[in-house]
Formats: C-alpha cells, sequence, structure tokens
C-alpha cells in the first residue's frame, strides 16, 4: 500500500465517520429503545384507582410500621 492509498484510505474513514457523528448528533434519545418497548413509546401508563378503604389500610399499615421503627 503506497502513501497516497493510505492517505485516500484514512481520508475514506474520517469522511465516513463524519457522516456517523452527524447522524447521531441529529437523532435524540433512542429510538430503538422507544420503538420495542410499547409503553415508553405511548407515554405513561394510567395508575389504578384505589379506594379510599385501600388508602386509608395502606396509610394506617404505614403509620403502624412507624410506630414500631420509632419504638426500636
Amino acid at each position: 500500500m503506497t502513501r497516497e492509498q493510505m492517505i485516500a484510505a484514512i481520508d475514506e474513514e474520517l469522511n465516513r465517520l463524519q457522516q456517523v457523528r452527524m447522524l447521531l448528533q441529529n437523532t435524540t434519545g433512542f429510538p430503538q429503545l422507544t420503538a420495542r418497548i410499547p409503553s415508553i413509546a405511548a407515554g405513561a401508563t394510567k395508575r389504578r384507582p384505589l379506594s379510599p378503604e385501600a388508602r386509608k389500610k395502606i396509610a394506617d399499615a404505614q403509620k403502624r410500621r412507624w410506630a414500631k421503627q420509632k419504638k426500636a
């Protein structure tokens, strides 16, 4: 491989890398990830509603845990 051929090969590689860099700069985020995972592409999933009784039950249980921790 002559010197000119080596320089030409390096120039080709530099051009290819610059093109890849431009493509990467123009994209935002991870398109392959959003295409693969529907919940990210579709947006946040809706939460299931809790009844007031369920909320009270959870709150009471948490208060008991806090009291137990404070006591120890």
